[in-house]
């Protein structure tokens, strides 16, 4: 330990006592999986323990002093019939602002989470300073309050200056074990990275170094891996919809959820149930429970918030004690609330939630997402710079950018030959340009992965993000970041003469319409020579054992049918699929949403399938074989390029039937 670079920091921080307990054990009570909120203090006072941190065990005895970083895992097991002690939780921060040499020793090594004990030469004035600071805070008052921040300061002093005498060891915490407990409590939860961070008290890029160092993987690929795991078990060991595991493990598009399962276990989700339950059948092993891939799952009890404590009977709540006698009933009552959980989960509608993404945000700007650009190029140094107004204010960015991330949008971006350097993983797929991508680095998640973005050095960020302040934020801290929410651009026209003026491009993405308008008209003359143009057209897809409809912005032929083909759906249930753009179809209302013709995508469906089945043998469309089925490889897609493929692809079929 270098003490002189931790008492800078101790000298420099802003220092705020949040807790002070005064605890006694009884033999039967013991202390299991609780994570510290905030940097502690330990003083045993009378009898003995076995203390745990982050699996790490020590021998704790009267008089002895403990310290540790927020979101540690503490057990205690007495030794002794009694053991009493106190606790002293605290906060430490490095007031803005600072040089930066204290911002990369803060960084490099906190004094603030190292875990340490020791016996010291002088206990009883830490045992006086610690119990005088217990009785004031119990007061209450300002004064009492400030009394206590005073003695805290000569507790530290004492602390550290007997480290320093008797050349203490220390241990840096291990932040990888912190980082999984806390994923594999959270899984199904909207994590970050930064958020990951924020709750483990470290910085992102220390806490992705030290992660990766221990583990392999980064922090967000480690969550998908256990998501996916999760899935996988739910598939083999439940009769659980698509949609009901996708949100029980964090998603909300059973679709993305579909095509991220396929990348990681190499099949869709129905066919790695049907497999997986045909070899467990074969192996007759019943019993048998799908673990991480990764590493064995232990849930924790986890508390993120520094005040959580002082909620109930003023700040001084036990630490989840537990009698080792009512393990058993707080083990039934857990299971209880478990599956009350579960079915008010399971009963909820997600319809609103899963369609918002459709809606468009108009009070913001009033022409879409930057109508109002400033031409006049600015100089910033040397770069040549704009003003492009976006929903979340003006955002200043590189006249010609040269270092492109994208989250979205891809098909604009490749129809006006400018490639991106990064983009997520499930663009790198898509076979209307996937060779136009080789060679681009895959950022992982849909999101992106802000620690890849970080080391691609970009110029420019393009997003899909929508009312997400944080998300934005974090992205604007790595480069430029224009936010294009999802359903803003509407049709391939809006998209690539925004992308033009935005990157320049103008004449470029003039001339690439002028040929999409060319192609989409030709398409639809040969079509309405063979379809009446009155004829109904339904676009369906098939998941697990769900069927689902879809509107005119959702992928799955969508646009092509009913934007570039000008078809709709039957009349009278077109405006509820137009103004939800989806919904999940039970089998009874089927033959009401089911048109002349039907565009379905599916994996695993075949027409010979479908005409043996008791409902979808009714419809008029599978009984004249007007069904187009497809893959869900080449139906999800709906940028401008995927677009025109489909409309063409499509309308050859269409003219087949005559």
């Amino acid at each position: 330990m270098n003490a002189d670079e931790h008492l800078l920091l101790w000298d420099h921080a802003a220092i705020k006592v949040l807790d002070v307990r005064h605890i006694m054990m009884g033999m039967n009570e013991v202390v299991r999986d609780y994570k510290l909120p905030a940097s502690m203090y330990l003083l045993a006072t009378r009898g003995s323990a076995q203390v745990r941190l982050d699996g790490e065990e020590y021998l704790l005895e009267c008089f002895q002093v403990m310290h540790s970083g927020k979101g540690t895992m503490l057990d205690i097991s007495l030794i002794a019939e009694e053991f009493e002690y106190y606790m002293i939780f605290y906060r430490a921060t490095i007031p803005l602002p600072c040089r930066q040499e204290l911002l990369r020793l803060m960084e490099s090594s906190s004094p603030f989470q190292l875990q340490y004990h020791f016996t010291p030469n002088n206990p009883v004035s830490l045992y006086h300073k610690t119990r005088w600071m217990a009785e004031e805070w119990r007061q209450a008052g300002s004064l009492e309050r400030f009394q206590v921040k005073s003695l805290f300061y000569q507790f530290v002093y004492s602390v550290l200056q007997q480290l320093h005498c008797q050349s203490i060891e220390v241990r840096e915490p291990d932040i990888a074990t912190q980082a999984i407990a806390y994923i594999q409590e959270h899984y199904a939860e909207a994590i970050t990275l930064e958020s990951l961070a924020d709750n483990l008290n470290y910085s992102v890029p220390h806490l992705s170094a030290s992660f990766k160092k221990n583990t392999g993987y980064s922090p967000i690929d480690y969550l998908i891996q256990i998501r996916m795991d999760t899935a996988a078990a739910l598939l083999v060991d439940t009769d659980a919809t698509l949609r009901e595991i996708a949100e029980s493990v964090g998603y909300k598009d059973p679709y993305y959820l579909s095509r991220l399962f396929k990348k990681y276990k190499g099949a869709p989700p129905a066919r790695f149930r049907v497999r997986e339950r045909t070899r467990r059948r074969t192996e007759d092993r019943p019993a048998n429970i799908m673990r991480s891939s990764i590493v064995a799952r232990h849930l924790r009890r986890y508390i993120d918030n520094d005040y959580y404590y002082q909620y109930n009977d003023g700040g001084s709540i036990p630490m989840f004690r537990q009698s080792k006698s009512s393990a058993a009933a707080v083990l039934l009552l857990c299971f209880v609330l478990l599956l009350t959980a579960c079915s008010g989960a399971s009963s909820a509608t997600s319809n609103s939630e899963s369609s918002s993404g459709s809606q468009t945000t108009t009070n913001s700007v009033s022409t879409p997402l930057g109508a109002s650009q400033s031409d006049a190029g600015q100089t910033s140094g040397q770069m040549q710079t704009k003003i492009v107004s976006t929903i979340y204010g003006d955002v200043t960015v590189p006249l010609n950018p040269k270092r492109i991330v994208a989250d979205q949008y891809l098909g604009s971006f490749v129809a006006l030959d400018v490639i991106p350097i990064g983009v997520p993983g499930l663009h790198l797929q898509n076979p209307y340009f996937q060779e136009a991508l080789k060679g681009v680095a895959d950022l992982g998640d849909i999101n992106g992965n802000l620690e890849k973005m970080l080391d691609l050095q970009p110029d420019l960020i393009v997003t899909g993000v929508k009312d997400d302040q944080a998300r934005y934020e974090q992205l604007s801290k790595i480069a430029p970041t224009i936010a294009v929410p999802f359903g803003e651009l509407k049709n391939a026209h809006e998209e690539l003469s925004y992308f033009g003026k935005l990157l320049g491009k103008e004449k470029e993405a003039e001339a690439w319409l002028a040929n999409y308008d060319h192609r989409v008209a030709a398409a639809k003359e040969k079509v309405r020579k063979v379809i009446p143009a009155d004829a109904s057209i339904t676009i369906l897809e098939t998941a697990d054992k769900s069927t689902y409809v879809y509107g005119d912005n959702f992928g799955r032929g969508g646009q092509a049918i009913y934007q570039a083909l000008g078809f709709k759906p039957p009349a009278q249930v077109a405006p509820k699929i137009m103004e939800k753009q989806w919904a999940e179809l039970s089998g009874e209302l089927l033959p009401q949403y089911a048109g002349d013709y039907i565009i379905l995508t599916s994996n695993d469906r075949t027409l010979e399938d479908l005409k043996t089945d008791p409902i979808w043998s009714s419809l008029d469309a599978v009984k004249n074989n007007r069904v187009y089925i497809w893959k869900e490889e080449r139906s999800w897609y709906f940028d401008p390029i995927a677009i025109l493929s489909q409309t063409e692809e499509l309308a050859a079929w269409l003219t087949s039937l005559k």
